[in-house]
């Protein structure tokens, strides 16, 4: 899309990019905790306001409420991880439930294959790195959402990629509580692969509800 075009038809999807990004470079900063909390909950809350304001569907609503609640868990997640991750696992369950309404009708053999090794390499890695159950019982939730994304008929360039994208930065996560406690991997990594996962996975359901003609794009 043309620059002009993207912040005249979607501003609030620029504002996002503009958060999401410059998150990246303040996180660890010096500025005061509570501004750094709402910075980080712009990206992906804005995509929630995007997805809402300009694809007035149930569908559209449903994946805003995923990112909304996955906003709320990267803010909560600075202050209290187990209910941080109890909003991701909420937001988890909205994205599975979508994606199973619009699951792909014709599977082949390697393809639910995929779909049931993403369903349980997910939570299995995730208790491998961390030896903790209940990591292991959210990792279930975002496992499910992923292999529910790869077997949806959205498209898997966006959607599946970027739950894919979202599963590997919280494994990483897990992994930074064990074996890459001191890697700088972690840290690099975790917060570009998961805000532009969940961008390929809102403009990806939007674009593609927009093309079953699920509504007339403003």
């Amino acid at each position: 899309m043309p620059q002009r075009a993207l912040i005249e038809q979607r501003p609030w999807l620029l504002a996002s990019l503009i958060a999401g990004i410059s998150y990246w470079f303040v996180a660890g900063s010096a500025i005061p905790g509570l501004y750094l909390i709402l910075w980080k909950g712009a990206g992906v809350g804005l995509l929630a306001v995007y997805a809402w304001r300009h694809h007035p569907v149930p569908d559209a609503h449903r994946i805003a409420l995923v990112m909304a609640c996955d906003a709320l868990g990267d803010m909560i997640l600075e202050v209290d991880f187990t209910f941080g991750a109890m909003a991701f696992l909420l937001g988890h369950l909205v994205a599975i439930a979508l994606y199973l309404k619009h699951h792909r009708r014709v599977m082949n053999p390697a393809e639910r294959f995929a779909t049931a090794g993403l369903l349980l390499a997910i939570p299995i890695v995730s208790f491998a790195l961390t030896r903790r159950p209940e990591v292991a019982l959210y990792a279930l939730g975002l496992g499910g959402m992923t292999a529910a994304a790869y077997a949806s008929d959205f498209p898997r360039s966006r959607v599946a990629l970027g739950a894919t994208m979202f599963a590997v930065s919280d494994l990483l996560i897990f992994a930074r509580m064990g074996p890459m406690a001191e890697s700088a991997v972690p840290h690099l990594l975790v917060w570009p692969l998961y805000y532009f996962g969940q961008f390929l996975i809102t403009v990806g359901v939007i674009g593609a509800l927009r093309q079953k003609g699920a509504f007339t794009a403003p």
